[in-house]
Formats: C-alpha cells, sequence, structure tokens
C-alpha cells in the first residue's frame, strides 16, 4: 500500500505540523488529523509548504471522542503508516488535571492501539514518545524499558509505552518509538522557552525563569527531528526505540542568554528568576549511538543557527504572533 497516504495523528502540535510540512517537502501524500481547528498559518508549519493544498488533508478528529471516525478513515483511505503525535504535553499543567493527561495519554492512546492491532493492513505506527518517561538522568542514557517518571504527564506517556512493549511483544504490534530532546524551530508554541524568550524580548515583557534556569537539556532543530522520525518510520526495527538528540548539552538559563546576546538586550532586564515547577527533572541526556549507527541520521542544524532562523521567524510574524495567546490554554 506504498501510495497511500500517511495518517499524522496530533497534527496541530509543533512536531506534528513539522513532520507534516517535511513530508509535503518530499512529495508524500499526507492525511492530518487534530482534535483542535487548525491555528493561525504562522504556527503551522506545513500550510508554509507550496503543494500543501493538493498534497495534504485535514480533518478534525479527537481521540478522546472520535476514535471510530478515526479508525473508519484509516480502513477507508487504506492507510498503512501511522505517525502519532497526539498527546496531552503540557507537563505542569499535568498537576492540576491528571486525570485529562491519563485519559488522552494513556486510556484512549491504548484504545487505539487495541483498535489498530486488529487491523491487517497496518504496516508500521510510530509512536512519539518523550524521555520523560525515564525520570531525571544521569550520564548519556541508552534507550531502554526501565522508566521512573515523575509527573503526571510522565507516567500517562509511561503507561502507554509500556501498554505498547506488551502488544509488540505479544501480538508483534509493527511500532517503533521515538524519544526526542527538547525541540525548536520555527512555528513553535509561544509558552515555549525559545520562542517564548524571542517574543518577550521583542514585546519588552519581563520574562520568568523557572527554577533559574539550571535544568539541563539537549535543544535541536525540529527539522533534525523530522528527518530522524521519517528514517525511524521507514527502516526502524519494530520494537525499538530510538533518542533523536544533538550532542551538545546547555542549560536553559544559557539558551536564554544566548538569545540576549544575540538579540543584544541585557538579560537581567529580560529575566525575573521565579520558582521551580513540581516535578521538574533535572536532565535529559541521551545517548544517540543507535540511531546514527543503524539509519545513519545526524543533526545538521547548528544551535545558533536554528536560534537565528527562529528569531527572524517571529521577527518576521511579530503582529500576527503577539495576538496569540501566550500562555498555555487547556483543553478539556
Amino acid at each position: 500500500m506504498s501510495n497511500s497516504p500517511i495518517l499524522v495523528l496530533g497534527s496541530n502540535s509543533f512536531s506534528g505540523a513539522s513532520f507534516c510540512a517535511h513530508m509535503l517537502g518530499q512529495d508524500k501524500r499526507v492525511i492530518a488529523a487534530s482534535r483542535s481547528r487548525e491555528p493561525v498559518e504562522a504556527l503551522l508549519p506545513y500550510k508554509w509548504q507550496t503543494n500543501y493544498q493538493g498534497a495534504l488533508q485535514f480533518k478534525q478528529l479527537d481521540l478522546n471522542h472520535q476514535l471510530d471516525d478515526i479508525i473508519s478513515l484509516i480502513k477507508r483511505e487504506k492507510i498503512s503508516t501511522i505517525y502519532n503525535f497526539a498527546a496531552q504535553s503540557m507537563v505542569g499543567q499535568s498537576w492540576e488535571y491528571p486525570e485529562h493527561w491519563f485519559m488522552t495519554n494513556a486510556v484512549s492512546t491504548i484504545k487505539l492501539h487495541n483498535a489498530l492491532r486488529q487491523l491487517d493492513t497496518l504496516d508500521k505506527y510510530i509512536h512519539i514518545s518523550t524521555p520523560e518517561v525515564y525520570g531525571s538522568c544521569e550520564g548519556l542514557v541508552p534507550e531502554h524499558r526501565n522508566y521512573m517518571p515523575s509527573t503526571p504527564y510522565a507516567v500517562s506517556r509511561a503507561a502507554a509505552d509500556m501498554s505498547l512493549h506488551t502488544f509488540s511483544d505479544v501480538y508483534d504490534f509493527p511500532v517503533v518509538f521515538t524519544r526526542a530532546a527538547n525541540v525548536f524551530g520555527e512555528g513553535q508554541q509561544l509558552y515555549r522557552i525559545i520562542p517564548r524568550t524571542i517574543l518577550y524580548i521583542l514585546l519588552g515583557k519581563k520574562l520568568p525563569l523557572h527554577g533559574g534556569g539550571h535544568s539541563t537539556r539537549s535543544f535541536i532543530h525540529i527539522d533534525d527531528v523530522s528527518h530522524a522520525t521519517q528514517l525511524i518510520g521507514e527502516s526502524g526495527s519494530n520494537g525499538e526505540i530510538y533518542h533523536i538528540s544533538t550532542e551538545r548539552m546547555i542549560t536553559i538559563r544559557a539558551i536564554v542568554e544566548m538569545l540576549c546576546d544575540m538579540m543584544d538586550v541585557s538579560f537581567d532586564k529580560v529575566c525575573e528568576v521565579t520558582g521551580d515547577r513540581l516535578g521538574k527533572d533535572a536532565a535529559y541526556l541521551l545517548d544517540t549511538q543507535k540511531i546514527r549507527a543503524e539509519l545513519s541520521w545526524d543533526d545538521k542544524i547548528e544551535l545558533e543557527n536554528g536560534l537565528q532562523r527562529t528569531i527572524n521567524w517571529v521577527s518576521n510574524n511579530l503582529n500576527v504572533l503577539s495576538k496569540q495567546p501566550l500562555e498555555y490554554i487547556h483543553k478539556t
């Protein structure tokens, strides 16, 4: 069924929309599905592709309430490859309504998997997971199944992952897992640290820096992640987990300081240190030798170049972006 479109669930997410754009750039046919209406074009990278109208169909479908419609779509379009980016993804807010995170990320997602395993047309299911399932890490962490999640969000994601492992082991369900470091780039939601910092600098607003920004992360441009995700989907071994990260580690504070330098403003004038959020993990340091060796993947976009591209995107769309919500809005 190589001529059938791919299905991208969670297509309104930054990673999902960027992956759609990546696949359109290779003349792939895409069906994009998300529970919300499409956001403004500046936050939807696939709409920046010249061929998106002819090659992409958008369907507003909610995994929590329209599973039957999603399965009917898969059958009708003879879809054999599914990339699932759909998830409740905000860590801090998951403490307020943990049941909502568990409903979407565990219960509804596992219902989807159980329906998919009964289809004989599915060739590959690419599950976009998160390194938060590991908990706080020390040293470079290879791919493994030993999960120690420390937030409701992470626990809900780990539950779906663990269930998928059993489906893979018992049913030979054709799943591969991706876990990426902190993604960034053009089109990212404005409540994420890099676009938020840029926008606050341009608007002259004070940026709250949780815990002083001392957590260590790897920030990777979304184009490198999209390329890796496609490689994993097309050539990854069933049942396997693949990490996607750069080998450069940096604190969140250092990222903010770098943006301040690039935009010629004082860090002290931009930032104010606030309390840290509950259960925040100190570090995610991912070993990526597996994807580099098995799939010949390498990250191409230097951090400074990616940051400059993101600054340009925010600056060029400032009129539109300044009118968008600057904080995460929870949807039940």
